[in-house]
């Protein structure tokens, strides 16, 4: 008995995915134009096995054959032109004389011939005929009806009764129903993704317990990259940087190949990095990395370029009141409101950071935790200053903590258990080295002082102390860097799919409260911080 073939539109197969039909069988998308939908599937080139390979190809194999059987290829080869056997390949099935080709990305290969032969229930034959590459059909099967490929009004039909008859769409992480060019701009975005790590060969520093949620985000659409040094060859290395060894990494530069940089997205987990809970959001950028003030980045150039369409604005916009309303945060979810505990005197917040982090190394001018302390305090002499060491600081785990004798010479209090985003609805304005937490403040409507660089100042929307990039000459709106820094550059992972997702999906899982995911080495790193926190000597000065 023959296999049933996969739907046309079908979920990739990412690492680890929970993967489900994107439709199921109902009244019909009886709204939908197939002539709207040819074309956004010719715009998008989804549609069939669109993640798989892409292989260099002779120059002078220019015919496809996509036979069902031996004896259809032999059909097909008389139905070619003399000599096709030496200008030709075949998809699946080996015959001498001819290379073969396996799983490819359909739309790929329809680009590069001069001539399809294809079985008429592969679904090569259907991407032919959308991608206008000349097709020759055999057999009988679904797309029998494309004919030679050229007739827009059968392809309407076609496309009509494979993508749209009997066929409810669901959206992959809710359930609900969902159009299907809704469907069709998901496909898009997970085609965009898996292209841009076509070219990926290598990629160090990340700890095996990011793997496993880092895997999806980096795909290639085959088996992957490698996560050991070898050699990149022309492909590019990916390098989280501060888990590369010295020695390893000065031996890849020195090599002179395409670098790039794999680090922590703004909205990240539930629970901290250092506690060994995975990454839920990733960034990687070819140009530099984000906190590094003295090169451009993918994210600057985002920023500078503009351009944002209408649309992603209103959906940023969007993202922002519900980040606000919801009280969320790059580790979570806040909690109560809190009291303003001096009135309506000014209540100014002071974030502390890991000091050997490199954000800070990079953006904060040699300036330590206690430095921006003093500096806070002259600026704000008559002020209610709150100062709130960093979690990780806190979780014992990363160096930057200040002796609370020394942090109450200049702060009024020291704060460790609210969440930092009550605290940002809280007090009037925040002070910062290079801290994720202006940002987060910003979303919120509150002032925000910067005393290094942080990827966010120097578009007009904070009071910028450091010395800022002369590169920067935008002037962006709030809505502008919320659809660059939250939906244009980060990567996101659904923590229930395990699919590659919006920043709207898992902004609403962190909120539902279905992100937390504690591991056994999770627990282990929070206890071990907690005995290291106890022995560590205190701080007593500068």
């Amino acid at each position: 008995m023959a296999r049933p073939r996969p739907a046309f539109l079908r979920m990739p197969p990412f690492p680890r995915a929970r993967i489900a039909p994107l439709a199921l069988s109902g009244a019909g998308s009886a709204d939908a134009d197939a002539a709207a939908v040819v074309a956004q599937l010719r715009a998008l080139r989804v549609g069939g096995g669109f993640w798989q390979a892409q292989p260099a190809l002779p120059a002078s194999r220019d015919l496809l054959f996509a036979p069902a059987s031996a004896a259809q290829l032999q059909a097909m080869l008389a139905a070619a032109p003399a000599g096709a056997a030496a200008r030709g390949m075949v998809l699946g099935a080996a015959q001498p004389g001819m290379p073969r080709i396996g799983p490819v990305d359909p739309w790929w290969m329809a680009r590069r011939c001069g001539t399809i032969f294809a079985d008429a229930d592969d679904e090569i034959a259907l991407v032919a005929a959308l991608a206008g590459c000349p097709l020759r059909l055999f057999g009988s099967g679904r797309f029998a009806a494309l004919g030679n490929g050229a007739d827009a009004v059968a392809l309407e039909r076609v496309v009509g009764a494979e993508l749209l008859a009997d066929k409810d769409y669901r959206d992959p992480f809710t359930g609900a129903p969902t159009p299907i060019a809704a469907i069709l701009a998901l496909l898009a975005s997970w085609r965009a993704l898996i292209d841009g790590n076509r070219d990926v060969t290598q990629v160090l520093g990340v700890a095996g317990w990011k793997r496993e949620t880092v895997e999806a985000l980096l795909w290639d659409g085959g088996s992957g990259p490698r996560y050991r040094a070898g050699g990149a060859g022309n492909g590019t290395t990916l390098l989280w940087r501060s888990r590369v060894p010295p020695a390893m990494l000065r031996r890849i530069e020195a090599d002179g190949g395409p670098l790039g940089e794999i680090e922590d997205g703004f909205v990240r987990s539930v629970g901290l990095g250092a506690n060994c809970v995975p990454p839920l959001s990733i960034t990687v950028d070819r140009r530099g990395v984000h906190f590094d003030p003295t090169q451009p980045s993918d994210l600057e150039v985002l920023i500078e370029q503009g351009g944002f369409a209408p649309a992603m604005l209103a959906r940023a916009e969007a993202l922002v009141s519900r980040i606000v309303t919801e009280g969320l945060s790059k580790y979570g979810r806040g909690g109560a409101a809190l009291a303003r505990p001096a009135g309506a005197r000014r209540h100014v917040l002071v974030t502390g950071q890991v000091e050997d982090d490199r954000s800070v190394q990079c953006g904060a001018g040699g300036r330590t935790n206690l430095d921006l302390l003093v500096a806070a305090r002259a600026a704000e002499p008559d002020a209610y200053l709150i100062y709130k060491p960093h979690p990780d600081v806190e979780a014992g785990h990363r160096k930057g903590a200040i002796d609370d004798a020394v942090a109450r010479a200049y702060a009024d209090q020291i704060e460790r258990a609210a969440p930092i985003s009550a605290l940002l609805d809280m007090v009037d304005a925040l002070h910062v080295l290079t801290s994720l937490a202006g940002f987060e403040a910003l979303l919120r409507g509150k002032e925000v002082v910067t005393h290094g660089v942080p990827f966010y100042a120097g578009w007009g929307l904070t009071r910028d102390l450091g010395a800022i990039p002369a590169r920067r000459t935008a002037r962006r709106s709030l809505a502008e860097l919320v659809a660059a820094v939250l939906i244009l550059y980060p990567r996101y992972l659904d923590p229930v799919t395990r699919l590659p997702c919006p920043a709207e999906v898992l902004v609403d899982r962190m909120i539902a409260d279905v992100a937390a995911t504690p591991s056994f080495l999770e627990r282990l790193r929070t206890l071990q911080g907690k005995v290291r926190r106890k022995l560590a000597p205190k701080r007593t000065g500068r």
